[in-house]
This record gives structure tokens, C-alpha cells and sequence, in this order.
């Protein structure tokens, strides 16, 4: 009764030490090592350092709760961990958190979890060694009720392990093939192997500690307590030397348990009387506290009330001056502090990336909307332009297929005067050479372009059908540069046929004598130069003696042919141009001049008409 209020009051008088003593304790030594991995995790929260940096931070602290025995708190913060490395597809750093994870429940005795992890850390590492390892790990837990088996798996860790050049972890691998041999009551064995673990471990305290401490717990199995006696005060030496006052105090404690083991109960009480004044003195006060009990225990053995109340009182006297000489209790209190800013600031960040997650919602969400828009209203415009594109093609027809009636009235016209004057023979010749160009004309009447070949046969058909119509009132002549490769080159259906036919009708039919038409093709800089020219009797005069009809089909013609050159222009993105005068000086007649742009290609031909 009297013990359970001594630790009430221990509880109590720990949650009681306050910012002053704190203060104190920290002028007077530096903090540990767990108080700084958590003091660091803490400023590079704050900072908003790269989660990559953070996430070896959660490490760090977790191997330091580790080495404390805080195993909860040490796998919360490696899961943490372990969520950065995830997010980055960090393999490597996954293997090795897995790994981690899997010792942590290995020392909590959750095999089933531990086998999970090390399968795990198979499955994510991208080395086959470590993959190996990994499996003989998990492979050795699931054969834990066969230690031959489990010996098999630790020694080709140990064989790969060594390969990898990775001593601590070869080390840890010969403990366990110590504590396989000790299962097997191979004594020697296990020694051998513990001594293994020493040659390659780094020289650390608290690693070669317990390795030397898990030797003595052999000899101390095999009744070897003399042996025993011997490591265990070795290491009490070796912790006093190196002022490690918790690790000392552990080590007699241990070595007083072996002189109980060995039945010599004074030796041991006095080891732990010595064990339970260096607390008092160094301001251990759980590591009194934990001494207090197994010295109580004794004395009840004894049955030597008076001794464990003498205890008792001493235990109580000096705990207020412990409490606040015991710089473990400010570490706690420091922890907790620091481990509560570190709560804060990860809720902080969490809320931050929440934040910035539902902005970049927001904005992918908005782009996406705009993008949409953009494309919706693009395809209305592409619509609209391609309705633009066909209307104007469907004009550019119509207005192509409007020069047709007009010559198909006046071909029929010359039929029907062959006919009146009983000239069977013109006729049917007329009629045969006007099939054979109504019949081109068809073909070619749905194409915006056509080969200048095939053009200038039509031209000279039309002009030959004239001639025959006209009774040889006038002659013709073509011109072409023989540069241009007439088959290649592409020129607009019918733009040159309507200027022939004015030139024809309202020009040379009204000489008195015979009159001369001229159609050259020719070509300058980049453009294909079409000249008509003739010798009637000009624009002037025609328009004078013209009657209104055929002023107004005159008119319309010359409407046609501009606004088919402006479709032209439009649609296929070309610069035609024509211009059209009387001659200048004495010579009458006109003169039409179509320009119309040409790639080289198409000039580079040598074909001659």
C-alpha cells in the first residue's frame, strides 16, 4: 500500500514539473537525443521544408521512440513516413520504412504484422538482395516452431548481408542465429555467434552492451554464474567509464539477479542497495522507483518488514529533490511539449495541402471549363467557317454554271440558222463540234480548277465552233510560253472563255473586214500572265452601238467574272487580278490581262502548244 502511493505521488509530482524546472534542467545540460530528432522534425514542419526532408525526419524520431522503447509512438511516425514515400513512389526509401516496420512489431511480438511488412518490403524493393532478405525474414517468423528451419533463413541473411557490406543488420542477423542456437540448447553455439555479432556491430555503447549482456544471460542458463558474474561487472565498468549512469544502474540490477540465480541473496541485495543509491544520488527517479520494488521483493523473502519501511521513508525523503534533479523527467515534459507542436504543425500543413488541393480542384475544374469552352466555341466557329466555305463554293458553281445558258442559247441559235438556210452539212458539223465541247465543259463544270491543257483544247473548240458560226469573219491565234507545263499548271474552269466570246461578239464582228484575235500565256515573276487581244472596235464604240439587252447581259457578264475572281480569292487564298483597256494610240481593239499566282513547280515544264 504504501509502494502505490509512493508511485501516486511519483505520477503526480512528474506531471507537476513545471516551466522553471524545465528551464533550469535545460541550462544545465544539453538536451537528449530523442528531444532533438523531435526538435528538428518540429522546425522543418514549420519551415515547410520538401516532404522528402521531412519524411527522413519521421525516421529519424521513430528510431530514437525505438531505442526509448516507445513503440506506438515510433510506428505512428514511421507510417508517416512511409505515406511521403508512397506519394513520391519512393521505392527505395518503401523498402527500407517496411523494413523498419517489420522489427517494430518483431520486438512487439505481433509476428503476423511483422511477417506483412517484411513481405511487403520484398514486394517494393527493386534489388533482388533485398528482396531476399526480406523474404528469409518473413520466412524465418512463420517458422517459429521450427528453430532448425529458422537457422537456415538467418544464415543466408547473414551470407547476404555481408555481400551488401550492411555490418549493423549482419549483426542483429547473428543474434538471432544466437538466440535460434539457444532454443536448441546449443550454448556454445550461441556464444560463438554473439561474438560474431561484436566483430562487426559498431562500437556503440548500447549495442555492445547488449550483446555482451545476452553472453552473460547464456552463461548465467548454463549455471556458469561465476562467468557471468564476470561480464556483467565488466559492463558496469564500462558504463561507469563511459558515465552512462541509466545504463550502470541496469547492468547492476542484472548482475544482481544473477547472484539470486546463484543463491546468494546478500551479494545481490547489496549490488541492488548499490544500483538503488546511485539513483537517488544521479536523480534517477524511475530507475530508483524500479529498484525500490525488486529490493521490496527481497526483503519480503526475508521477511524483514522494518527494512522495506526504512526503504520506504528514504524513498520518500529524497523524491521531491529527485523529481527535480532528474533531467529524464524535463526530457518527458520537453517530448510532450515538443511532440504537441509537432501535432499542431502537421494539422497546420494537412490543412494547407487541403487548402491547396481544392484550389488546384478549383482550377483544373476552371481550365477544364474554359478548355471546354474554347473547344465548343471553336467547332461553332469551324462550322461557321466551313458554311462559309460552302456557300461560297455553292456561289463560285452558280455563278460558273451561269455563263452556260447564255452559250448554249446562242450555239443553238447558230444550229437554227443553218438550219433556216438549208446548209445541212454546217449544221451537222456545227452540231458535232458543239457536242464534243458540251461535253468537256460538263465534265469539268463541277471543278473550281482545271488543267490549262485541257483548258486551251476547250478554247480552241469554242473558238473553232466561232469561227464556223461567224462564217470566218476573224482568225485566232494561241501562245504559249513553252516553259510552262501546261499539264501541271491549274487555272480557274471558264474564267478565260467569257472574254473571248465579248471579244468575238462585241468587238470583231462589227469590222468590215477580217478581224484578229490573239490569246498569249505567258509568265512573270510568279504569276501566270493571261492576255486576250483583239482588234474590234473597242469598249467605247460597242457600248454606243449596243441595243439594251445586250447592255444588260454586258453588264451582268462582267459582274460574273469579277465576283468569281473574288471568290476565288477568298476561298483558295490567291491574289488573281484582272484588268481590262482599249488599246492605246491608233490601233483598236482591247486588251484583257489575268494574273494569276502560280507555284515554280508548275512552271517548270517545257511543253509547247
Amino acid at each position: 500500500m504504501i509502494l502505490v502511493c509512493c508511485l501516486i505521488y511519483l505520477s503526480a509530482a512528474a506531471q507537476r514539473a513545471d516551466t522553471s524546472i524545465i528551464y533550469e534542467q535545460k541550462n544545465k545540460s544539453l538536451p537528449s537525443s530523442l528531444n532533438r530528432a523531435a526538435s528538428k522534425l518540429s522546425k522543418s514542419l514549420n519551415e515547410n521544408l520538401p516532404e522528402t526532408d521531412i519524411a527522413e525526419e519521421y525516421e529519424t524520431l521513430a528510431k530514437e521512440l525505438i531505442l526509448k522503447n516507445e513503440f506506438v509512438k515510433a510506428e505512428d511516425y514511421l507510417k508517416k513516413a512511409r505515406d511521403i514515400y508512397t506519394k513520391s513512389n519512393n521505392r527505395q526509401a518503401l523498402t527500407t520504412i517496411n523494413r523498419e516496420l517489420a522489427k517494430l512489431q518483431e520486438m512487439q511480438n505481433n509476428y503476423a504484422e511483422a511477417i506483412a511488412y517484411y513481405d511487403e518490403a520484398s514486394r517494393t524493393s527493386n534489388n533482388p538482395i533485398d528482396k531476399q532478405i526480406n523474404t528469409n525474414d518473413a520466412n524465418r517468423l512463420r517458422n517459429q516452431s521450427n528453430p532448425q528451419s529458422q537457422s537456415e533463413y538467418i544464415q543466408s541473411n547473414i551470407q547476404l548481408l555481408g555481400q551488401e557490406g550492411r555490418k549493423e543488420e549482419q549483426a542483429t542477423a547473428y543474434q538471432q542465429m544466437a538466440q535460434t542456437n539457444r532454443l536448441m540448447n546449443q550454448s556454445e553455439a550461441a556464444i560463438e555467434n554473439y561474438e560474431k555479432a561484436l566483430e562487426v556491430v559498431d562500437k556503440s555503447p548500447t549495442k555492445t552492451f547488449q550483446i555482451k549482456s545476452d553472453i552473460a544471460d547464456v552463461y548465467t542458463e548454463n549455471k556458469e554464474f561465476d562467468k557471468a558474474i564476470v561480464m556483467k561487472q565488466q559492463l558496469v565498468e564500462e558504463a561507469r567509464q563511459t558515465s552512462n549512469v541509466k545504463m550502470e544502474i541496469g547492468e547492476l540490477r542484472s548482475l544482481s539477479t544473477i547472484y539470486f540465480s546463484d543463491d546468494k541473496a546478500d551479494e545481490g541485495i547489496a549490488i541492488l542497495m548499490k544500483a538503488y543509491n546511485l539513483s537517488i544520488d544521479e536523480g534517477q527517479t524511475f530507475e530508483a522507483k524500479n529498484t525500490l520494488e525488486q529490493l521490496i521483493v527481497q526483503y519480503q523473502r526475508q521477511n524483514n518488514s522494518a527494512k522495506i519501511i526504512e526503504l520506504y521513508h528514504n524513498f520518500l525523503d529524497n523524491l521531491e529533490q529527485m523529481i527535480r534533479s532528474d533531467s529524464s523527467l524535463v526530457d518527458v515534459k520537453l517530448f510532450q511539449l515538443t511532440e504537441s507542436k509537432i501535432q499542431q504543425l502537421e494539422k497546420e500543413r494537412e490543412l494547407k495541402d487541403e487548402l491547396i488541393r481544392k484550389k488546384n480542384n478549383f482550377n483544373y475544374a476552371l481550365i477544364f471549363f474554359i478548355v471546354l469552352v474554347l473547344v465548343l466555341l471553336g467547332l461553332v466557329v469551324k462550322a461557321f467557317y466551313t458554311i462559309k466555305i460552302r456557300n461560297k463554293k455553292i456561289a463560285l458553281q452558280s455563278l460558273r454554271r451561269e455563263m452556260n445558258p447564255h452559250f448554249i442559247f446562242n450555239s443553238l441559235n447558230s444550229v437554227n440558222q443553218f438550219i433556216a438556210q438549208n446548209n445541212e452539212l454546217e449544221a451537222n458539223k456545227y452540231l458535232s463540234s458543239y457536242s464534243k465541247l458540251m461535253r468537256n465543259v460538263m465534265e469539268n463544270s463541277n471543278n473550281d480548277f482545271i488543267r490549262l491543257d485541257k483548258e486551251l483544247e476547250q478554247l480552241k473548240e469554242y473558238l473553232d465552233l466561232e469561227m464556223l458560226r461567224f462564217s470566218h469573219v476573224f482568225a485566232y491565234k494561241i501562245e504559249v510560253n513553252p516553259t510552262i507545263d501546261t499539264e501541271s499548271v491549274q487555272i480557274p474552269n471558264m474564267l478565260i472563255q467569257p472574254h473571248l466570246e465579248n471579244a468575238i461578239w462585241h468587238g470583231l464582228r462589227y469590222r468590215n473586214d477580217k478581224g484578229f484575235l490573239k490569246l498569249s500565256i505567258d509568265r512573270e515573276n510568279q504569276d501566270l500572265v493571261i492576255r486576250i487581244e483583239d482588234n474590234g472596235i473597242g469598249l467605247k464604240q460597242s457600248e454606243q452601238i449596243k441595243t439594251q439587252n445586250q447592255k444588260m447581259h454586258r453588264s451582268r457578264g462582267l459582274t460574273n467574272i469579277t465576283e468569281r475572281i473574288k471568290l476565288l480569292n477568298e476561298l483558295y487564298h490567291l491574289n488573281i487580278r484582272l484588268m481590262m483597256h482599249d488599246k492605246n494610240g491608233q490601233e483598236t481593239g482591247v486588251l484583257v490581262e489575268i494574273f494569276i499566282p502560280i507555284n515554280k513547280e508548275a512552271l517548270n515544264g517545257h511543253k509547247t502548244t
